[in-house]
């Protein structure tokens, strides 16, 4: 396993030294009520783990608040100072400090942990932030640090690289996350901190975790024009290790995480970071191809992260989006019909959007969720 070295400190003194390919907690296996599936889920943890993964990130909000949770369990059998364990505060559910710090203590019986390494404020823009520093979650999450309940204080950002840099500038964070792959790195879109985001990591010397690497999945399911670039440099290679490898050759980036969801997804990414190897210029310049080419076939940006949900309207937006953008990028008509019209149910399409806005307020990425739904329902149903 490839490790990354922070020169940095945690608790006891030791340097901190993550695992480069990090697991994600949001996209376990579930079973058909759509609750985890313990059984395969702790199998990947356990299995991660022993292959040298030692960073497992979390959150509030995860599998529906049903993450943490289990995390707790699966980690309570591990020694403790084998592994790093990291989760976020959802700001935009603490309209007091108080509420704050009564969702603190909640996920430290949650996780049965004393000491959280990685704590985040998650899910980040520039407003979200200046209201939670306002109220005093900020302060007094130094505070918590101070007296070690924190190892490492830091924050997720969803927003364009200015809000980005107003967060980033205003403390001394020791770490951030972000949403960065080869497809995600326009710093002019609104969404995404892209290429300048990164850079001023490295000016600022801010230890960087990666989040969606593989965009929600988007970059591991590539069509033949997309993947012939790579597979012309390395055939046997998938379209998720091109993606993950782009990435984690970017000199600051400490964790890649990756929500392995499957037992071939983990092994995979296993091999990967097994035997890291940064992509060189003739790889590099064949990923910008292909993500260009795959830029043409999107529909809409959406990573899969279910913020936006519950509709009220019972309307399954990620998953909405999900068939629309495979239509786009793959072009399999007769299979997106038949996945349309015979197996995903009614009362969650699309045409029962009334429009409320509910979804674009809290969406991450700041997409035009109402107007896509209505193009993507006439675009279905045509087929």
């Amino acid at each position: 396993m490839e490790y990354r070295n922070w020169n940095q400190k945690d608790g006891t003194g030791r340097s901190i030294s993550t695992s480069l390919l990090g697991y994600g907690c949001m996209r376990f296996p579930t079973l058909p009520d759509g609750s985890i599936d313990e059984v395969r889920a702790e199998k990947l943890l356990n299995t991660a783990r022993e292959a040298g993964v030692n960073y497992f990130d979390t959150a509030f909000p995860y599998h529906g608040g049903a993450s943490e949770p289990f995390v707790g369990r699966v980690i309570a059998k591990w020694p403790r100072e084998s592994f790093y364990l990291a989760t976020k505060l959802p700001v935009w559910n603490c309209k007091t400090l108080d509420e704050a710090k009564a969702i603190f203590e909640q996920q430290f019986q949650r996780l049965g942990v004393d000491y959280i390494d990685f704590y985040l404020l998650h899910s980040l823009h520039k407003a979200r932030y200046d209201a939670a520093k306002e109220m005093g979650i900020v302060d007094w999450l130094w505070e918590q640090k101070a007296a070690g309940r924190i190892r490492s204080f830091g924050f997720s950002c969803h927003d364009n690289a200015a809000g980005f840099e107003h967060i980033l500038r205003d403390q001394p964070w020791d770490f951030c996350q972000l949403q960065y792959n080869y497809l995600d790195t326009d710093d002019r879109a609104e969404e995404i901190a892209g290429d300048r985001g990164y850079a001023l990591t490295e000016e600022r010397n801010v230890p960087l975790i990666i989040m969606e690497p593989i965009k929600g999945g988007t970059l591991a399911q590539l069509p033949p024009d997309a993947a012939a670039p790579l597979r012309a440099l390395d055939p046997a290679a998938s379209a998720a290790s091109w993606a993950l490898r782009w990435v984690a050759s970017h000199k600051n980036v400490k964790v890649v995480l990756s929500g392995m969801s499957a037992e071939d997804q983990l092994g995979d990414n296993l091999s990967t970071f097994g035997q890291f190897r940064p992509v060189t210029d003739a790889e590099n310049a064949a990923i910008h191809q292909t993500a260009d080419i795959l830029r043409s076939h999107i529909r809409v940006g959406c990573t899969g992260c279910r913020y936006c949900m519950p509709c009220p309207m019972g309307v399954d937006i990620p998953d909405n989006f999900s068939i629309w953008n495979k239509l786009g990028m793959f072009g399999q008509k007769d299979a997106i019909r038949q996945q349309w019209t015979a197996h995903f149910p009614d009362a969650e399409k699309a045409s029962h959007c009334v429009r409320c806005g509910k979804c674009e307020a809290v969406c991450p990425q700041h997409l035009p969720i109402r107007d896509s739904l209505a193009k993507l329902q006439t675009e279905l149903d045509s087929l």
